[in-house]
């Protein structure tokens, strides 16, 4: 994608600090618009949709409030790819270096009260375009391809099974073929036998036994038996495909097992979405040891922040939270294409039927009461985050 199409929005408080970072940038990009006028923020962006926000606030506060409310408010802010630059002052330097590591923004600029280095600002945001489009093209991630892999195990189960079946199906057929033929032929010279004793003298006269006899053996070697045999032969090449098959999906399975060997050594990512500090400890506790890759955000926020640059393979997402709460961050999550399919674990303090309902409603798999039973817990982590044929909500209680 050319960054000529990227439309770049400057959100400040003050109108004239925004014009001079417009001015800056509009030489190297042709669709640079501001917005400055705080009732109107949300309005902006789900109108242009930037590629690039860059937050021109002289002090950090504002910017981290005015970037807080458009994560609450925004209905398209979470399912758009954006990067955040952040101009700061050199007070604040270590600090935004700090939410840039946390993923709160995704550059910072000493900008305030002079801007010594002019290119900075340019080459931020064209370094911010093209980690974006980089990110577009990139593909499934590893994670992504993972997840799939591990779906091979049950086919490889899945084919083993069914032709070993298929096996046994066609060797019975062919067993029950060579029973037939053995029990028809013995039932007609029995038949003959009783056909010229005093069993049937009053249904029929046999004048010539020994003919008699030919004729029946004639019958059975050149007619029934016959059919039977090229019927028993026409069962052969299921036999011998059934083998082909085996041996010619060996080297494909042995693929499948290899596949599914490295996806087991790819760790599930679990991002952990809750203000309590202290939970983010237990729970990395609980499920540390090296089964997992955890992340940890302690609001919905930085959850959405996060969740720009990172598709885990389960969320595992507080009820009540100070900004935006579980529910609410649940139903904005199935609403984004591209996490819609990521499992979402509800944990609270709340055990009530109302609440549990409710949060599958909103499209959560499961829920966990807070305190954990912690067998309970990881059963339950290791069962959504690496699902078996795609996640099926629990049943809520009637």
């Amino acid at each position: 994608m050319s960054e000529a199409a990227d439309t770049i929005l400057i959100a400040s408080d003050d109108s004239g600090d925004a014009e001079i970072v417009r001015k800056l940038l509009s030489n190297d990009f042709p669709h640079v618009l501001t917005s400055t006028v705080e009732d109107k923020a949300v309005e902006h962006f789900d109108k242009h949709r930037p590629s690039v926000l860059v937050l021109a606030f002289k002090r950090l506060e504002h910017a981290q409030r005015f970037s807080l409310g458009l994560y609450r408010m925004s209905r398209t802010i979470q399912g758009h790819p954006h990067r955040t630059v952040i101009l700061c002052n050199k007070d604040d330097v270590k600090t935004v270096a700090d939410l840039c590591l946390k993923r709160y923004f995704d550059d910072y600029i000493l900008f305030w009260p002079m801007n010594y280095d002019a290119p900075r600002l340019t080459m931020s945001v064209h370094l911010a375009l093209r980690a974006l489009n980089e990110h577009k093209e990139a593909g499934p991630s590893v994670a992504e391809f993972a997840a799939q892999a591990r779906q091979l195990a049950e086919l490889e189960a899945l084919l083993e099974k069914q032709m070993a079946q298929g096996g046994r199906h066609i060797e019975a057929a062919s067993q029950a073929m060579a029973t037939a033929r053995q029990n028809v032929g013995e039932a007609l010279d029995g038949f003959s036998k009783r056909l010229t004793g005093p069993e049937f003298k009053d249904v029929v006269e046999v004048k010539n036994v020994e003919g008699m006899a030919r004729e029946i053996n004639r019958l059975k070697q050149e007619e029934i038996q016959r059919h039977l045999g090229a019927a028993s032969v026409a069962a052969q090449p299921l036999k011998q495909w059934n083998d082909k098959l085996q041996q010619e999906c060996a080297p494909m399975l042995a693929t499948a097992r290899v596949l599914n060997e490295m996806a087991e050594s790819v760790k599930p990512v679990v991002l952990v979405v809750d203000d309590d500090e202290f939970q983010h400890k237990l729970l990395g506790k609980i499920l540390g040891g090296g089964s997992y890759q955890l992340l940890f955000a302690a609001s919905g926020a930085e959850a959405m922040t996060t969740l720009r640059t990172t598709r885990p393979d389960l969320v595992l997402m507080d009820v009540m939270m100070p900004d935006i709460d579980g529910l609410e961050m649940t139903t904005r999550l199935k609403a984004i294409p591209h996490l819609a399919k990521v499992p979402i674990m509800m944990i609270s303090g709340k055990s009530e039927s109302n609440v549990v309902v409710g949060c599958l409603k909103a499209g959560a798999v499961d829920f966990a009461v807070k305190p954990f039973d912690l067998e309970s817990l990881k059963a339950k982590v290791a069962r959504w985050s690496r699902p078996k044929g795609g996640p099926k909500p629990a049943t809520p209680a009637t």
